[in-house]
């Protein structure tokens, strides 16, 4: 794969990098409309792949939050065409590297010194790189180790980024304004937690400490002493990226194996620590030998407050979402009605939100959910295709729903479809539910 010996970090640079993008995709359309006209049938297949190609390239040259936005758009597979979510999929963990040259600036910046002068070895090419960092393996005393470095400039072209990001997101997924502003807001402050590897750091070592009793899950080590803000080291891990797995046509045992193992990381996470690791897509999951989930990326953590905990999961329980009077004050309290919404309004927001959180909830309402069900998750798209045409959502005065919400969902959401992606049979059931 083609190394990158720079990365645009002035604001000009990186919209300049955002406009031939657009130029591309639009030519591809004058194309695609060109060929219309000769072939009625031509499908949007060969635009979308075509548009999926030139997009991914600028944003794989951009590095950082751009790319960040991708890999979570390629998570929903409710959004995007499925050669987007190809596309976008690579940045999870096959994204073009650095050059050794940065790097090295990078290591002389914090620590004075070349890696080949810190470890015994050092890969002078990335083994993975992502949307905000790449991984180096290394060598120290005898151990192998993982070396993130974070691509220079990242942290400092969030906002902007963003601000590019805002007017692009609005007219793809036809999101409101109020939306935008209360989502993009939480999105951002995310993201300036994700480029502090100091943070990461603590909370890496805080919750792999407490989660690990739970069964066939295990986590790197990670080392203090050679990390700093740009630079986070574990231990190596040696296996089997998760997707790449599931190819291998493992048994249905061990599919549900893991598929338990996951949902209880999350089910303890959520309702136990009440911070979560917010990016469950296949890049952070390696199977080991011995058939063990790990995982290895705590930059996104969503801490879940205590008010919103209770309120939101106490809908997820059967028992609740039954009852009309509960559920009504509970939907003014999370947002998803307002007391000047007219008769129309409450009626159309409560039977839609009702529906949606019935279909997040349902795992938890039965001892036991086959995640391999295609039409629980047609389903789940179906419905997320129609609200994206409603135009009672477009036109609504207020944003609807919680800021908090937008990882928790996109949370169990990821989980969900790694769990459809295992075709796992596991145990769920309502027993953290009922402490709500």
């Amino acid at each position: 794969m083609k190394e990158l010996s720079n990365i645009p970090s002035s604001k000009i640079q990186r919209t300049s990098k955002f406009l031939k993008a657009g130029a591309k995709v639009s030519g591809n359309y004058i194309k695609h409309y060109s060929k219309k006209m000769f072939d009625a049938n031509i499908s949007r297949d060969e635009l979308d792949e075509d548009n999926a190609e030139d997009i991914y390239e600028s944003l794989s040259e951009l590095k950082g939050s751009a790319l960040k936005v991708a890999q979570m758009l390629s998570m929903d597979k409710n959004l995007l065409p499925n050669a987007y979510q190809d596309k976008f999929a690579m940045a999870q963990y096959n994204a073009p590297p650095l050059s050794y040259p940065l790097i090295v600036k990078t290591f002389v910046k914090y620590f004075g010194q070349s890696p080949d002068n810190i470890y015994d070895t050092f890969s002078r090419k990335a083994i993975n790189a992502a949307s905000i960092g790449q991984v180096h393996q290394a060598t120290l005393d005898g151990k192998k180790l993982a070396v993130k470095i974070q691509y220079p400039g990242v942290r400092d072209s969030i906002g902007s980024d963003l601000k590019m990001v805002k007017p692009i997101a609005a007219a793809m997924f036809k999101i409101t304004a109020s939306e935008m502003e209360q989502y993009m807001g939480e999105v951002e402050s995310k993201l300036f937690e994700e480029t502090d590897y100091s943070l990461e750091l603590q909370r890496s070592i805080e919750i792999t400490e407490l989660c690990a009793h739970l069964e066939n899950i295990v986590f790197p080590k990670y080392h203090t002493d050679l990390s700093c803000e740009k630079i986070l080291v574990m231990d190596w891990v040696e296996g089997t990226h998760l997707k790449d797995w599931i190819a291998t046509d493992p048994t249905q045992q061990a599919r549900n194996v893991l598929g338990q193992a996951l949902w209880d990381f999350y089910d303890y996470q959520i309702y136990d620590l009440r911070q979560v690791h917010a990016d469950p897509h296949p890049g952070n999951f390696i199977i080991s030998p011995e058939g063990q989930l790990s995982v290895i990326d705590f930059g996104c953590v969503k801490v879940i407050p205590d008010d919103f905990h209770e309120m939101y999961f106490k809908l997820m329980r059967s028992d609740v979402l039954q009852n009309n009077e509960n559920v009504e004050e509970l939907f003014y309290e999370l947002g998803f009605l307002y007391k000047d919404d007219s008769t129309s309004e409450k009626v159309f927001f409560t039977g839609i939100f009702t529906e949606l959180i019935e279909l997040l909830g349902r795992p938890f309402h039965h001892e036991t959910f086959d995640f391999g069900d295609d039409n629980y998750f047609t389903h789940i798209y179906e419905v997320g295709d129609k609200i994206s045409k409603m135009k009672e959502f477009r036109n609504s005065r207020y944003a609807r729903g919680n800021k908090h919400g937008l990882y928790v969902n996109r949370t169990y959401f990821g989980l969900y479809n790694l769990l459809n992606e295992l075709n796992a049979h596991i145990v769920t059931g309502e027993k953290y539910l009922m402490l709500a």
